[in-house]
């Protein structure tokens, strides 16, 4: 893959709408709660674990993957969701808890799950991990195409099923690709008091896998390494932990009181910079990026009117898709 201008123009298109996406969540999640202590009730239920700041790795990563590859995320899966292709209406209903949701609203946003693109979220910190790894050795036992991905922030590296997976990832050279996003933050508690080793990434040499670190919350750098870790994965030469550099520009769930997050790490966004950079280059104008962020902002409008206009699902259906015959 080349990284063409029509490339990065959809990186910056794929970055937009994600942080519409999350833009309009946080105004939904608002509404009839206090503020500050998040009480009360409002037409999004449950908690809302937002990906603002994150969107270059969603737009980078999924970038370098193809329609046959499969993707499990974290509890912080949206920018990586919207950067697959997962259906906007159907995930936006899903939030709100109706009837047309991706799993008929008993998911919430945590557990988005989307088949026709291979894509899956869950809440349980690390625990994408082993499905990731069972989806590639699958694949790999039907003789069908296809890689494994899997999305953690850096706090998940030290859970025991990290550890154990990629142990297993490394005996069996699985074609997975671990992203360990590193904002530098696991809740409230910082990297550098519950990691012994600066880069996750190092820990790769631990499984006898590739490991790289990208010092970088581009689209276009994420993009280059991703490519490379891909075509390792392909070409049958194991699995690859790719650290990246990201930001959390708010706090880790909404009505965190963030004293903790540094004021420099509220300023890192990274839409402004690469809109510049992209305008710098010559790829878009200043009239293309204002209308490609408008019409961000009007496709979500249009998600978040069908997840209104969609119906709850009957309290008779409490039961319905929970458990496999």
């Amino acid at each position: 893959m080349t990284l063409t201008p029509e490339l990065r123009r959809s990186f910056f298109e794929k970055m937009a709408l994600s942080r519409a996406f999350d833009d309009a969540m946080i105004a939904l999640y608002w509404e009839g709660k206090l503020p500050i202590f998040a009480f009360g009730a409002g037409p999004l239920p449950g908690e809302l674990h937002c990906s603002n700041g994150a969107e270059p790795v969603g737009a980078g990563v999924c970038g370098a993957l193809s329609a046959d590859d499969m993707i499990t995320a974290d509890h912080r899966p949206h920018h990586i969701a919207v950067c697959r292709g997962v259906d906007l209406d159907r995930m936006s209903a899903e939030l709100l808890g109706k009837k047309t949701g991706l799993s008929q609203g008993k998911g919430g946003h945590m557990h988005i799950y989307d088949p026709a693109v291979n894509f899956a979220s869950s809440g349980i910190i690390a625990e994408g991990m082993a499905p990731a790894a069972g989806m590639a050795l699958a694949r790999r036992l039907q003789k069908r195409p296809g890689i494994a991905v899997t999305f953690m922030g850096e706090g998940a590296a030290n859970q025991g099923a990290f550890h154990e997976v990629m142990n297993m990832v490394g005996l069996w050279k699985l074609p997975v690709i671990t992203v360990v996003q590193d904002n530098e933050w696991g809740v409230s508690t910082s990297k550098s008091e519950s990691t012994a080793v600066d880069r996750n990434s190092d820990r790769a040499a631990g499984y006898g896998m590739a490991g790289e670190y990208v010092d970088s919350n581009d689209p276009d750098d994420i993009y280059e390494a991703s490519v490379r870790a891909v075509k390792r994965a392909r070409d049958g030469l194991g699995g690859t932990i790719l650290e990246l550099k990201t930001a959390r520009l708010a706090g880790h769930f909404m009505g965190d009181q963030q004293g903790y997050i540094p004021e420099q790490m509220k300023q890192a966004d990274p839409i402004p910079v690469y809109r510049a950079k992209l305008i710098r280059d010559g790829v878009i104008t200043e009239a293309e990026a204002d209308a490609i962020q408008a019409a961000a902002t009007e496709r979500m409008a249009k998600a978040m009117q069908f997840a209104k206009d969609s119906p709850y699902p009957d309290a008779s259906e409490a039961f319905d898709h929970v458990f496999a015959a």
